[in-house]
């Protein structure tokens, strides 16, 4: 067997075997558990920025008379 036929073997192995393995989803794809496509930690700066800029905004409304 020449070098070309070996390597177009192999690679026709290789494809044979991807084949018959679609569609078979392994246990390590599915979610276990509560998890957050955010961390906690900027989840904590996100909600720190925006009730702290609300605030900012109420006591700045509040100290200018009620006219923004």
């Amino acid at each position: 067997m020449t070098t070309s036929r070996r390597l177009a073997d192999r690679k026709v192995d290789r494809f044979d075997k991807k084949v018959t393995k679609r569609g078979a989803v392994g246990e390590t794809s599915t979610r276990k558990g509560k998890d957050y496509p955010v961390g906690p930690l900027l989840l904590g700066f996100f909600i720190f920025v925006v009730i702290g800029s609300s605030l900012f905004q109420i006591i700045r409304t509040a100290s200018s008379g009620g006219m923004a």
